[in-house]
């Protein structure tokens, strides 16, 4: 695609979207600026205007209905979490047996580690990236101590080669190969947070079935971002948050995925709980656990109500969209992002910026990452302050997702003409 740095060509742009009318659908936060542009979905998404409405007719059924409503409400209850599975099934490319909606997305991946991370003194070993998401290193740093092994060696981190930014895929093989002897999981991040580099997941969980061990992946990053078929890919396990990509509030419910082959293995080890028991006898309160078929014998606890309403409500806009074209205009409004920052860094050289994500368009989400070297927090606080939302990780990087739900290329054109104001005044250094 062709493109050009004006206001002309950003509004041309966006009224050919046929997602355009979607935008409107969303709260936008209100900063005082005229020239707002939100690129913080990565982190956390906005709201749809229906959550508001659907989060009150449950008020509303509790009120009424009290304890009742687990079986009278309009959403019965008892079920709620089941009026998710078809949307979140379509989002990662799973049968509805695979998936459920519950927990949080590290306690979810706490629980499936008690199912899919069993190892043994001579298997043992985790295959995953280097500068994963903190949250998934600290868990396989306690997993591996859990199990009586030294973190620094049960853990493989592959990195990127001296002087590149991002991981290539031939050296997570390698390192695959390399250890396929002491392996028991290989453990990525579906897309990383920190470059928005994509994994080739279906390769890797080719790879990792070659040598004998587990494929999981953590997609919180990739939920709702970028098109998955993790049934076809034969992936053994994952699990994502909502909170993101996904627009369900904060702190939402996460999903989980387990492959339907281990989905009957009644015998896999896990933890247990009543919302995962047999439904049929689960209100025999009777001892002896028999988990559910499928990754509903995963729960644990009954269901958040709330949140999962504000979740359905987002879910609902997803399965109107479509994933197919979620990606398409994402692909577009991604690369119109990198054309700008591009701009940028020919029209400013002593500011030095450069991307650390991948220039492929299918090894990216809807993410681009900036390094804006030697500035620490100014340029971005600057950027805060004019009405551009992003992201900062230190060092010097500054995180931007134009969602395709509600960014447009308009917005990414605000973007650079309040790049270009503060580089030109002195933003720079």
């Amino acid at each position: 695609m062709n493109y050009e740095p004006t206001l002309e060509f950003a509004r041309a742009q966006d009224e050919a979207d046929p997602l355009r009318s979607y935008r409107d659908r969303f709260h936008f936060p209100s900063l005082g600026t005229s020239e707002l542009a939100y690129f913080t979905g990565h982190s956390l998404g906005l709201q749809p205007k229906t959550v508001r409405a659907a989060v009150e007719l449950e008020l509303d059924e509790w009120a009424r209905y009290g304890v009742e409503g687990h079986f009278h409400s309009t959403n019965p209850w008892y079920s709620y979490h089941e009026l998710l599975t078809p949307p979140m099934a379509e989002i990662v490319g799973a049968k509805e047996s695979e998936v459920v909606c519950m927990n949080s997305l590290t306690t979810n991946i706490h629980l499936l580690f008690v199912s899919f991370y069993r190892p043994t003194k001579d298997r043992y070993k985790i295959i995953s990236e280097a500068k994963m998401f903190p949250s998934d290193r600290y868990l396989l740093e306690t997993q591996a101590q859990f199990h009586g092994f030294d973190p620094d060696d049960a853990i493989i981190e592959v990195a990127p080669r001296e002087g590149e930014r991002f991981i290539r895929d031939e050296d997570i093989l390698s390192a695959i190969e390399a250890n396929a002897d002491e392996l028991a999981l290989v453990f990525f991040g579906g897309v990383n947070y920190f470059t928005g580099q994509l994994f080739d997941m279906p390769a890797l969980t080719d790879a990792a079935h070659a040598v004998g061990a587990v494929a999981g992946f953590d997609l919180a990053h990739a939920a709702g971002n970028v098109p998955l078929s993790l049934h076809d890919w034969d992936v053994d396990f994952a699990a994502w948050c909502s909170y993101k990509y996904l627009n369900s509030s904060p702190g939402n419910v996460g999903g989980i995925f387990v492959h339907e082959r281990h989905g009957r293995s009644f015998d896999l080890p896990r933890f247990g709980g009543w919302w995962g028991h047999d439904k049929d006898t689960r209100f025999q309160m009777k001892p002896g656990f028999q988990p559910m078929e499928g990754a509903e014998g995963w729960q644990l606890s009954n269901v958040p109500i709330l949140g999962m309403a504000a979740m359905k409500a987002s879910l609902d806009v997803f399965a109107e969209a479509g994933m197919k074209t979620l990606r398409e205009k994402s692909e577009k409004l991604t690369g119109y992002l990198e054309y700008t920052v591009d701009l940028l860094a020919e029209e400013f050289p002593d500011a030095d910026i450069s991307i650390i994500t991948p220039r492929d368009p299918a090894k990216r989400g809807c993410q681009i990452s900036m390094d804006v070297a030697g500035r620490e927090r100014k340029l971005f606080d600057d950027m805060i302050a004019a009405g551009v939302i992003a992201d900062f990780r230190e060092p010097c990087i500054i995180r931007m997702a134009p969602v395709p739900l509600y960014n447009t290329f308009e917005d990414v054109f605000t973007f650079g003409k309040v790049m270009r104001r503060l580089l030109a005044d002195g933003g720079d250094k």
